[in-house]
C-alpha cells in the first residue's frame, strides 16, 4: 500500500514484485528467473517504484523475506537495472565499529568488504538483511547505506575486497550474540578414530540442530550451537554422542555469548590476537572458546553472558585508544 501511495505522489509506474520476484516450491529465490522478469517491466517504463519484502512462489502465493527482506529487494532491483550503486535508507548513518547500545559513541566504519559484511551481520550487527549483498556481489555494485533523517551523511559503503581503500585500522568492527551452548565431548585417541567429527554432526543433524562452531583438540571435540536449538532436547543428545562414539565424556555448558573480530588487515598485522586476549585478561574476562578462520578474516571468542557488555568494551578500547 504505501509503494502504491508513494507511486502516485512521485507519477511514477507501480511494479508489483508478486509478479517479478519469484520463489520455488522450496521457497528458495529463484534469482535469474526474477531478474528477467524485472528487467523485461524496466523497459516499459521510465520510472518505478517497487514494493519490498515480498514476492511468490508457484500459484502467485504470496511468499515474504525473511524480517529486513525489504533490504533483500532492493539489493535485487539494483542488479536489475545495472545500477552504479545500491543505496540503502534506513535510520542510522551506517555500521557502527561496535554495537552503541553497548559502547559510548562508537566510531562509524567508512568502508567495509562484502566478506567484513557477512561476518558483522551474522554476530549479530543488523543494520542491513545479510542476505542483500548475494545479489549484487557477484557484479560489484556497492551498497551504501544512508540515514533517512541525516542525508548528508555520507553512511557506510560496501565494495568488493578488491576495491577497500587503505584503512589504517587494525580492525572493521566487533560484533556478537548471546544464547549459545557448548557440547565437550571427550575420548583418548580421538584424533586417530576415522568419521568420529561425522558420527557425533550426524546426531544433530538428526535432531535438526544447527552447529555454529567446531573448535576442537587432540581427544577433545566442541560443538557450539543456540541454546533454543537444543534446550528441549539435551539429554537425549548427550546419550546419542556417547551411543554413537562411545565417548569417555560428554557434557553442556549454557550461558555462552560468542564476540567476533572482524577486519581484513589482522591477517596482515602482528599481535592481533593478543591485543584482544589481553584485553579480555586485564578485565578479568574467562575466554571459554577461541575460534578463527582460515582466512584470518575474524576471531571468535566465547565468554560467560555476564561477561558480553564488558568484553565487548574492553576488545573496543584496546583498539581505539
Amino acid at each position: 500500500m504505501s509503494a502504491k501511495v508513494l507511486a502516485k505522489k512521485l507519477g511514477y509506474a507501480f511494479l508489483d514484485t508478486l509478479k517479478l520476484i519469484k520463489f520455488n516450491e522450496d521457497g528458495e529465490l529463484q534469482l535469474e528467473y526474477s531478474l528477467d522478469l524485472i528487467r523485461q517491466e524496466m523497459q516499459k517504463v521510465k520510472k518505478a517504484v517497487f514494493p519490498g519484502f515480498y514476492g511468490s512462489s508457484p500459484g502467485d502465493v504470496v511468499k515474504t523475506f525473511t524480517r529486513g527482506g525489504s533490504d533483500v529487494t532492493g539489493a535485487i532491483i539494483a542488479r536489475a537495472a545495472g545500477a552504479d550503486v545500491y543505496e540503502n535508507w534506513t535510520d542510522v548513518s551506517g555500521f557502527m565499529m561496535a554495537d552503541p547500545r553497548i559502547v559510548d559513541s562508537p566510531k562509524k566504519i567508512e568502508c567495509l568488504s562484502y566478506r567484513e559484511l557477512r561476518e558483522l551481520s551474522y554476530m549479530g550487527a543488523n543494520v542491513l538483511h545479510p542476505e542483500s549483498i548475494f545479489p549484487v556481489r557477484s557484479v560489484g555494485i556497492p551498497i551504501n547505506i544512508k540515514n533517512t533523517f541525516i542525508p548528508d551523511d555520507g553512511g557506510t559503503m560496501i565494495v568488493p575486497t578488491s576495491k577497500l581503500p587503505e584503512n589504517p585500522s587494525v580492525i572493521t568492527g566487533i560484533a556478537g550474540q548471546k544464547g549459545f551452548t557448548i557440547i565437550l565431548i571427550e575420548k583418548a585417541m580421538m584424533n586417530l578414530e576415522v568419521g568420529f567429527v561425522r558420527k557425533v554432526l550426524s546426531v544433530l543433524e538428526y535432531e535438526n540442530i544447527n552447529v555454529e562452531h567446531v573448535p576442537s583438540g587432540i581427544d577433545t571435540l566442541c560443538i557450539v550451537v543456540r541454546d533454543e536449538d537444543i534446550q528441549n532436547k539435551m539429554q537425549k543428545v548427550l546419550d546419542k554422542i556417547r551411543d554413537a562414539v562411545g565417548a569417555d565424556n560428554v557434557e553442556i555448558h549454557s550461558g555462552l555469548s560468542l564476540i567476533a573480530t572482524v577486519g581484513h588487515n589482522m591477517a596482515s598485522r602482528h599481535g592481533t590476537a593478543a591485543t584482544i586476549f589481553g584485553a579480555l585478561a586485564r578485565s578479568n574476562i574467562n575466554i571459554r572458546m577461541i575460534d578463527q578462520g582460515s582466512s584470518e578474516l575474524n576471531i571468535i571468542v566465547g565468554v560467560d553472558t555476564f561477561d558480553y557488555e564488558k568484553a565487548i568494551n574492553a576488545i573496543y578500547h584496546a583498539f581505539n585508544k
